[in-house]
């Protein structure tokens, strides 16, 4: 223990000599520790579990019951709800406080809570209608200025309004409301809401989903509402959350199934980061052992043995890791705790400020142990050196390993396999997972690689001469610099070969059913003289606009009916709406007048767009409605061509449809129209009809290309660290040789050419080996990435530019950074 404690006082002795050396360690080590920890605290922060959220939900009381619309049919279960919606969107009677009591038992008290949204102008906000007041609100919105409403046509406001006590709120087709104070949501900041006893809610039957929208009560009831009453309840209508039911141990705490694709997918991601970051901090010791070679040779001439003097070294890694976890972890905490709250408040939710203990304490342990493991190599260096050559003033040489080549190529060899197999199980993770062997073994073969590249010294210039034959000569500390760029490298270009490839796969075979720049408005369920209004307000919105109709389909009873048909796109099973309309509505989806297409639709035949559907000259439709029995059709058919390559669908005539036993009303409108970023034909039209649908069909530019120059940035700093960590050990080592080229005359540029060419050959080297490896994985990516069933061919896309970037642009611009170095040196006595 005592020899223990010696090597740690050492070590923080030699930390705080060499303080720049000390942070660079600290910083590479504690970096990736800071950024996982503050992203757990911040997820856990800001994650609001049902148990948290309960006091928001429903204060003091024991449940909340909502109403559901007519026609809906509930069923919940723990930890979930399914409900099917149907009936013809009409509002539900709703159930009298009294009848709600007596489902609840004796002794139950109500107050009315309706969650909805307030038409201001022409925007909508959210809206609470209960009386704050009452005990059983308590801690459901807290006043922050001013007081509570206790009358009509009196309302409180979120702090996002910006809106101080005395102003009005003027909502459409009301009476003006009187703000007579501010509340807060308790994890909701942002939260823009209007709270009072008395408010005019608008309609939003249509939109209604359990725990969202809709009017119902806080209950005080007698006996807790337990999982035995629910169904009672959700026959009579009602969705109910009871604190009982939220607080059940059964239900929420259960264990999480393993994934296995998730704990592998997780393995790997640590057994990278530990690589990453030993690889990169393995330099930076490096420059501690050269600086320290002497001091351990004393230590070793006076009886020190070698396990001694590896512990010594190890301790580098133990202080330097300990400390610089330590810093990280205090910091990603703070950081995640104290970022939520400001993001909050321009979105999303923040909850109490939350430590998730089991995994942070699992990232600063891993941290530690990186910085322990990128000392070992240092250390078996420090205890295998020769004493005598060291205090002699010359440099060791290390001797390479016959065995290591032949482990590294067992481990490539092994990995490769694994990809192949690998690409062809579902999901990247296992493809990630062999790409960890791949790259594993090329860290073994890096010093070999290292070596075999040394020979063409040779035939390069002096500068480069001289940096090569140098690299190779201190193959410890190169092989650990270019290991790490080439690990950066393959990674960064695994994912922009899969990631490009899953883009353009996307965009390739992006499909609609109406062609670019068409807009379509559909109504919901409304009456023929709403649909009389909606379509003249269309028309005033729209002048000079061709309006082309579309129609509903309805069985006798008046009931809705979606035509539909399956099929198989880009490898997916896809299912289209058919379109019903007229040779106005043709001439849109085809771009064109077709003769054929226009004599076939009016024949009373479907006109199709994708090929795959037809068989046999006929088109399989499903009808479906949420109130009815659902009906299969085979209907006649022709095949046309879509004004677009990425279009799909089908139009109907009319008269097919009504042969069907089913009649038609015009619901819809389509033109080749679009919209301006701030237009507001959606708002306008609104006005006439909540019920109503605006759509602009925008192509395939709707998807965004993938950050790839983002993995770019993080590889820049990552390559071009880690070179000039190992240029700056180089320089070290090299500084007899640059201080006799310095006597006999050499220019400064020729010093500073040297240390650009060690710095140009390790993200060289680097760079291209990991390029090969890269691609492998980037290919074999591809497969899981792009394909999504049988006879779905891959896409392989490789990013050009971006690998150009990578691949010759980082080392270029680590040899630049790499110029900067100190050059001018003192002369050196030189032993021989």
């Amino acid at each position: 223990m005592s020899a223990v404690l010696v090597a740690l006082r050492l070590a923080r002795r030699g930390a705080w000599r060499s303080r720049g050396r000390s942070a660079l360690i600290m910083v590479m080590i504690g970096l990736p520790v800071l950024v996982i920890t503050a992203m757990l605290t911040f997820t856990a922060t800001t994650s609001v579990s049902p148990r948290e959220g309960l006091v928001a939900e429903f204060g003091a009381a024991d449940a909340r019951l909502m109403q559901a619309p007519k026609g809906t049919m509930l069923h919940q279960r723990p930890n979930g709800t399914s409900w099917s919606g149907g009936g013809d969107g009409a509002t539900a009677p709703g159930r009298s406080a009294a009848e709600v009591v007596a489902l609840l038992g004796p002794g139950t008290r109500l107050i009315q809570f309706d969650t909805g949204v307030l038409q201001l102008g022409t925007e909508r906000v959210e809206a609470l209608r209960t009386d704050l007041r009452d005990p059983l609100t308590k801690g459901v919105r807290t006043l922050s200025e001013g007081r509570l409403p206790s009358a009509a046509h009196e309302v409180a406001v979120t702090s996002a309004f910006g809106l101080r006590p005395g102003e009005l709120l003027r909502p459409s087709g009301a009476a003006p409301l009187t703000v007579v104070g501010v509340v807060e949501h308790p994890y909701r900041p942002s939260l823009r809401e209007v709270v009072g006893p008395d408010l005019p809610l608008a309609s939003v039957d249509e939109f209604w989903s359990p725990g969202e929208h809709g009017t119902g009560w806080l209950a005080d009831t007698a006996a807790p509402v337990s999982w035995t009453g629910v169904s009672a309840l959700n026959s009579a209508g009602l969705y109910v959350i009871s604190r009982t039911m939220m607080t059940d141990s059964r239900v929420w705490d259960r264990a999480p199934a393993v994934d296995v694709q998730y704990t592998v997918g997780i393995g790997a991601m640590v057994i990278m980061v530990v690589l990453v970051t030993v690889l990169m901090a393995g330099p930076a010791f490096a420059v501690g052992l050269r600086r320290r070679r002497r001091e351990l040779a004393e230590i070793a001439a006076q009886g020190g043995s070698a396990a001694q003097l590896r512990t010594i070294v190890v301790a580098d890694g133990l202080v330097l890791g300990g400390v610089a976890t330590l810093v990280a972890t205090v910091l990603g905490i703070g950081a995640g705790t104290l970022v939520p709250p400001i993001v909050a408040r321009w979105g999303g939710q923040v909850g109490p400020p939350e430590v998730p203990w089991p995994p942070v304490l699992a990232v600063a342990a891993l941290g530690l142990l990186t910085g322990i493991v990128a000392a070992l190599v240092p250390a078996v260096q420090a205890a295998r050196q020769n004493s005598a050559t060291v205090l002699a003033g010359r440099t060791p040489v290390v001797a390479d390993r016959p065995g290591w080549p032949l482990a590294g190529a067992a481990l490539v060899l092994a990995g490769l396999g694994a990809t192949v197999v690998a690409r062809r199980q579902p999901g990247s993770v296992w493809v990630l997972a062999s790409a960890v062997l791949v790259l594993l073994g090329l860290v073994v073969l890096t010093p070999w690689l290292v070596r075999c590249t040394g020979r063409l010294a040779g035939r390069l210039r002096l500068p480069l001469r001289m940096s090569v034959r140098d690299a190779v000569r201190h193959r410890s500390r190169t092989a650990s610099a270019v290991a790490a760029v080439m690990a950066v490298t393959a990674t960064v270009v695994a994912v922009g070969i899969g990631t490009y490839s899953a883009y353009m796969d996307q965009r390739n075979a992006y499909t609609s059913a109406r062609p670019t720049g068409m807009l379509a408005i559909w109504a919901g369920n409304i009456g023929d003289a709403a649909w009389t209004g909606l379509r003249a307000e269309a028309a005033r919105q729209l002048p000079g606009v061709p309006l082309a109709p579309g129609y509903q389909a309805r069985d006798a009873q008046g009931h809705r009916y979606a035509l539909r048909y399956t099929v198989r796109w880009n490898g997916i099973r896809t299912r289209r709406t058919a379109a019903i309309g007229d040779q106005a509505l043709l001439r849109l989806l085809q771009g064109r007048h077709d003769p054929q297409a226009a004599a076939a639709l009016a024949s009373g035949k479907a006109v199709v767009f994708d090929p795959a559907a037809l068989r046999d000259g006929k088109l399989a439709l499903r009808a479906g409605s949420t109130a009815g029995p659902a009906r299969k059709l085979d209907v006649p058919a022709v095949l046309a061509t879509p004004a677009e390559e990425h279009q799909g669908g089908a139009l109907l005539p009319r008269a097919l449809v009504e042969q069907a036993g089913f009649s038609t009303a015009e619901r819809q409108l389509y033109a080749m129209y679009r919209p301006s970023a701030g237009s507001t034909l959606a708002r306008d039209l609104a006005k006439v009809t909540p019920r109503v649908t605006v759509a602009s069909e925008e192509g395939y530019r709707n998807m965004p290309e993938p950050g790839l120059w983002g993995w770019f940035g993080g590889a820049l700093v990552l390559v071009v660290g880690g070179t000039l960590a190992a240029t700056r050990l180089a320089a070290a080592d090299m500084r007899p040789e640059r201080a006799t080229m310095a006597a006999i005359g050499a220019p400064s540029r020729m010093s500073r050419a040297v240390v650009a060419g060690q710095a140009l050959y390790i993200s060289g080297l680097g760079a291209l080996v990991g390029l090969l490896a890269g691609t492998v994985t980037g290919l074999a990516l591809t497969r899981p990435m792009t394909t999504r069933g049988a006879g779905d061919p891959v896409t392989i896309a490789i990013p050009w530019p971006f690998l150009a970037a990578v691949v010759v642009g980082l080392p270029v611009l680590a040899s630049a950074a790499a110029l900067i170095t100190r050059t001018r040196l003192p002369l050196a006595r030189r032993l021989l």
